[in-house]
C-alpha cells in the first residue's frame, strides 16, 4: 500500500504537527532533570531522619554530591543504582555545608572563579529542595525589589496594594514554600542591596509594609535557607557589611589539588558536553593531560618539577580547561580533514590567558621558553610539538 505523504512536510521550519505534542529540549538540563533517577533512588531508600522541609536526610544529600563509591542504592536490587560523584572535593566540606543549611545561618561559598561554587550550590539546592530554579544573579544593577518583591503596577493602580498585585522574588517564593534559594555573586551587588538579606536571614521574616497588618509579614517555612557565592577576585567590588557576614557561614572552595582527579573531572565533563543523544565525540586523554598540566602550572606559579612560572592575571580554572577541551574536540568533529588538536592549543590558551592584561602574552611566552621547552628537550613528543608552535602566540 502506498505510503501517504506526511502533513508535517508542509509545515514551516520549527513548526510541529498538532497530532503530536512538541517535546521540549534543553541545551543544558537542570540538575533535577540530569540526576532524576539518582534522586528518586535516594529518596526511596533514605530511612534517616530529615530536617523539616527537606526531601533527603543530611547523609543522603552528602551521598548525592560525593557519590557512594560504587555501592548501589535502591529499595530493591533490580532498581538499585550507583550514585556518581558530582563534585571533586573533601567530603567533610560537603558535610559542613549541609549542617549549615540545616541550621539558622546562610551558606556562603567563596573561592576563585571556576572552582564549581555555583555547581555545588545547585547540587545542594536540588538535593534538599528538589529544585535549583529559585536563584538570583547578583550584578551592579540588582535592586532590592529583585531580592524582596515587586508590584504589578497595572493591578496596583487598579486595586491598590493587595497580595494579588505583589510580584514575588525568588527569595519570597523560597520563604513561602520552604526551599533553598541561590544568590550568585552576591558581592557584585551594591552594599545597601546586599543588606536587604540581613533581616531575612536573622528573623526568617520579610516585612511587607504596603499590605494590611494581617498580611504584612511573610514568615519562612521550614526548609528555607540561602546559598550565596562570591569570587575572591571580586573582593573590593562591593564588600559585604559585617552584619551580613555574621549571618553566613563561609566555606572556601579551593582548586582541585590532585592532578589525576582534575584530569578525570575534565574528561568526564568534556564527555558530557560533547554527547548529544546517541552520538558522542571521543575525548583524547593525551590532550586533556597536556592541557590540565599547563593550566596547573600557570595557576600555581610552579611546575611539578619545581620550576618557577610567571602567573597570568586571569584565573586558569578547571572550568576553563573543560571549555577549551570541548571546543578543540568539537572543532575536530566539524572539520576533521587533517585536524591536529595540538596545533589548536596555543590559540585557545592565548584566548584564556589574555583577558585582563596585555602583558599576559609575555607571561605565556615565558612559560613556552621555560618549562615547556625543557620538557620538549627531554624528548616528550607532545611537548616538542607544542614548542614548535611558539610563533602562534607571539602576536
Amino acid at each position: 500500500m502506498a505510503k501517504k505523504p506526511s502533513k508535517e512536510a508542509d509545515l514551516p521550519i520549527n513548526a510541529t504537527s498538532s497530532a503530536e505534542p512538541a517535546k521540549q529540549t534543553m541545551q543544558l538540563p537542570p540538575a533535577d532533570v540530569r540526576f532524576e533517577s539518582e534522586l528518586a533512588a535516594l529518596r526511596a531508600a533514605d530511612a534517616n531522619e530529615r530536617p523539616d522541609g527537606w526531601l533527603l536526610s543530611p547523609q543522603a544529600v552528602v551521598d548525592f554530591i560525593c557519590g557512594t563509591d560504587g555501592q548501589k542504592i535502591g529499595v530493591s536490587k533490580s532498581q538499585a543504582i550507583v550514585i556518581a560523584e558530582k563534585f571533586v572535593g573533601p567530603r567533610d566540606l560537603i558535610q559542613r555545608c549541609v549542617v549549615t543549611l540545616a541550621g539558622e545561618r546562610g551558606l556562603l561559598l567563596v573561592g576563585e572563579p571556576g572552582t564549581a561554587k555555583s555547581m555545588l550550590g545547585e547540587l545542594l539546592a536540588v538535593a534538599i529542595s528538589g529544585t535549583s530554579g529559585l536563584a538570583i544573579q547578583g550584578t551592579a544593577g540588582t535592586t532590592e525589589d529583585q531580592i524582596r518583591y515587586g508590584w504589578n503596577y497595572a493591578m496596583l493602580l487598579d486595586r491598590g496594594p493587595t497580595p494579588e498585585a505583589l510580584v514575588p522574588s525568588p527569595v519570597y517564593q523560597a520563604m513561602r514554600s520552604g526551599r533553598i534559594v541561590r544568590f550568585e555573586e552576591v558581592t557584585r551587588c551594591l552594599p545597601e542591596v546586599q543588606d536587604s538579606l540581613i533581616s531575612i536571614l536573622s528573623e526568617r521574616r520579610m516585612m511587607i509594609p504596603e499590605l494590611p497588618e494581617e498580611a504584612s509579614s511573610l514568615f519562612a517555612n521550614p526548609g528555607f535557607n540561602v546559598i550565596a557565592t562570591a569570587n575572591l577576585r571580586d573582593r573590593g567590588v562591593s564588600e559585604m557589611s559585617a552584619a551580613l557576614k555574621r549571618r553566613f557561614n563561609f566555606e572556601t572552595i579551593a582548586p582541585i589539588q590532585d592532578v589525576g582527579r582534575e584530569v578525570e573531572l575534565v574528561m568526564r565533563r568534556a564527555t558530557s558536553i560533547l554527547t548529544h543523544g546517541n552520538r558522542s565525540i571521543p575525548v583524547d586523554i593525551a590532550l586533556v593531560q597536556l592541557l590540565v598540566q599547563i593550566f596547573r602550572d600557570l595557576r600555581s606559579g610552579r611546575t611539578a618539577e619545581g620550576w618557577q612560572v610567571q602567573q597570568p592575571s586571569t584565573v586558569m580554572s578547571t572550568a576553563e580547561a573543560v571549555a577549551v577541551t570541548a571546543t578543540i574536540l568539537r572543532e575536530g568533529a566539524f572539520f576533521p580533514s587533517g585536524f591536529d588538536p595540538i596545533s589548536r592549543l596555543p590559540g585557545h590558551l592565548l584566548g584564556v590567558v589574555m583577558k585582563d592584561d596585555a602583558k599576559d602574552r609575555e607571561r605565556l611566552l615565558h612559560y613556552w621558553d621555560g618549562p615547556l621547552r625543557r620538557r620538549a628537550e627531554a624528548g616528550n613528543p607532545l611537548w616538542k610539538r607544542l614548542s614548535e608552535l611558539r610563533s602562534l602566540i607571539e602576536g
